[in-house]
């Protein structure tokens, strides 16, 4: 992915910051697909899973003194304005509050109310991160204390990646690999960053999915997906 272009799409973004709007969910948080009831619970420390888990937590750790990690360190940034700088260079089209309102409502809206979808299983199990449990320091430390006192499992920033991948996929399906491919790293960064571990990321994809699946639901996101599939095609054909 060019830099140049991350970059000027960063600068775009930070200059349309003070337009953008404030998110509303398409659904409550009791109204979306609970994850302790459809997800198994994560790993006991004595099973294969968490071995794996561990195993994923040192291929992170090698990864970090490298470009790989340098791009985890920066997905770092949870919210709308990351998943535009992302996935703006595959799509052709610099995604921001200005450029593409009608795309901007519907990421903003949904990926707010996807998150939602990790809210009852992150305060059930309260599962500690992978730098608690190892008493190590991650790739972002100045996010460690906060963040002490947030569930791992589900991973909320994998839902975030996923979901908005998956949207995309539906606006812009000629570039649906690229597509899918940025949303997962996305995902495997919060492995690398030492704050999830590898099955959290991976509930956090199905979270994603399940809450993909009910925003088809509601009739007012499927009236804005409308306006922004309309919007992309138009922009796409006179960038």
């Amino acid at each position: 992915m060019n830099r140049s272009i991350l970059l000027l799409t960063a600068l775009l973004l930070s200059l349309a910051h003070v337009s953008a709007q404030k998110p509303q969910a398409y659904f409550s948080v009791n109204e979306m697909p609970d994850a302790v009831l459809y997800l198994p619970a994560p790993p006991d420390s004595l099973s294969m899973r968490f071995a794996y888990d561990t195993a994923q937590y040192q291929w992170g750790k090698r990864q970090r003194s490298t470009p790989r990690g340098q791009q985890a360190k920066d997905d770092a940034d949870y919210g709308i304005y990351r998943m535009a700088t992302i996935f703006s260079p595959v799509i052709g089209v610099t995604i921001s509050p200005n450029q593409t309102p009608e795309l901007w409502k519907l990421l903003t809206d949904a990926t707010y109310t996807a998150g939602r979808g990790c809210d009852i299983a992150k305060a059930h199990y309260f599962r500690p991160r992978p730098y608690m449990y190892f008493n190590e320091p991650t790739l972002v430390p100045q996010d460690e204390e906060v963040l002490r006192h947030n569930g791992s499992y589900p991973s909320g920033h994998t839902t975030l990646g996923w979901v908005t991948a998956l949207i995309l996929v539906e606006i812009c399906p000629e570039y649906e690999n690229e597509i899918l491919r940025v949303g997962y790293e996305y995902g495997q960064s919060r492995v690398i960053a030492g704050y999830h571990w590898q099955s959290d990321v991976t509930a956090g994809r199905l979270v994603a999915s399940s809450c993909f699946a009910r925003l088809h639901t509601a009739k007012p996101y499927l009236k804005q997906l409308k306006k922004a599939q309309k919007e992309y095609k138009k922009l796409h054909k006179n960038p």
